[in-house]
């Protein structure tokens, strides 16, 4: 079954289903950590149906978005939400593989990869049904490895990279970087409630960066009386929406 909704307070639709990867809060995260500015030209690595580039044109409409997925599926669907929002001269898709670009988009072009990669690595964390599910969770086509090798080949001397992933495995997120040439410069943790572990880290890399990390305050998810937060009411456009809504 397919499914639809807006996003506030372009008004994009972006259009979903069963089978595939559903909307999920840590896109909203990511795509509101990074750092926009008009003009940039950003990569989406792992795209799934677009939800991000979206986002990201949601925030700001002067970008240039380029979204590379591997399935098919999901690469169709990314297609139709490019269309659907008349958005064909600023986000073009690439049915491709991430580990293998060279000659699929140039090298050093990019100002800004985000990527929200596989959390677990294969056969652990539970194995979902489905070959789509499990590439979105699990790194049965791709690791964090790759996923930065490939940040590196196409972000310019100076680019930034901006990934989501799981705190257990923030060594990996962070040698992996460092080990393309990207040097992590920000953090920030996300709670579900205040001062309990974290269950996401936001991460920000600088393409042949120098040293030196700074952390951010933690993103907290839920407050004491178990409501969502301010920021995730503006994170996930809720004003927004109550304004539109509004006779």
């Amino acid at each position: 079954m397919e499914y639809c909704d807006t996003l506030h307070p372009s008004g994009y639709r972006l259009t979903f289903c069963d089978g595939l990867v559903k909307p999920g809060t840590d896109s909203f995260l990511l795509a509101d950590f990074v750092r926009l500015r008009r003009g940039l030209r950003v990569c989406d690595l792992g795209a799934g149906i677009g939800l991000i580039g979206l986002l990201l044109l949601n925030r700001c409409p002067e970008l240039t978005v380029r979204c590379v997925e591997l399935q098919r599926a999901a690469a169709d669907l990314a297609q139709r939400n490019i269309e659907a929002n008349g958005l064909s001269d600023r986000m073009l898709l690439y049915q491709a593989d991430l580990r293998a670009l060279k000659g699929v988009l140039p090298a050093g072009e990019m100002d800004l990869a985000v990527s929200n990669p596989p959390y677990f690595k294969q056969g652990s964390g539970g194995t979902p049904a489905g070959a789509l599910r499990r590439a979105a969770r699990e790194e049965a086509t791709c690791t964090i490895e790759d996923v930065c090798a490939a940040a590196a080949y196409l972000l310019r001397w100076g680019g930034t990279c901006a990934l989501i992933y799981r705190p257990e495995r923030l060594t990996d997120l962070l040698c992996a970087m460092r080990q393309n040439g990207i040097e992590p410069k920000r953090l920030r943790f996300v709670e579900k409630q205040e001062g309990t572990p974290p269950i996401l880290v936001l991460a920000e890399g600088r393409r042949g960066g120098k040293p030196g990390l700074v952390y951010e305050p933690p993103l907290v998810i839920f407050g004491p009386d178990g409501t969502e937060t301010a920021e995730m009411d503006r994170i996930n456009f809720r004003e927004e929406r109550k304004a539109s809504d509004t006779p």
